[in-house]
């Protein structure tokens, strides 16, 4: 399945919505929403505006899923 650009833009927004009303992660709103409309994750990564690919982004740092950035001043 392909997203329209109509699609693509309202995406981003339903998940923002989800979080607000649901609670829970970005993570989570995300899989929910693809199930709830049987979207392929990997199609609806795409369509993601870039705030919430940070949140996402942040999230996975935190449970540690992905590496966190090195903090560290050059030497």
């Amino acid at each position: 399945m392909i997203l329209t650009e109509d699609q693509k833009k309202t995406f981003s927004k339903k998940v923002e919505k989800y979080v607000q009303e649901k609670g829970g992660s970005y993570i989570d709103a995300v899989l929910s929403l693809c199930e709830e409309y049987e979207i392929e994750p990997p199609i609806v990564a795409r369509a993601l505006s870039k705030p919430v690919v940070e949140k996402i982004k942040m999230e996975g740092q935190d449970l540690n899923l992905l590496p966190k950035p090195e903090n560290k001043l050059p030497i």
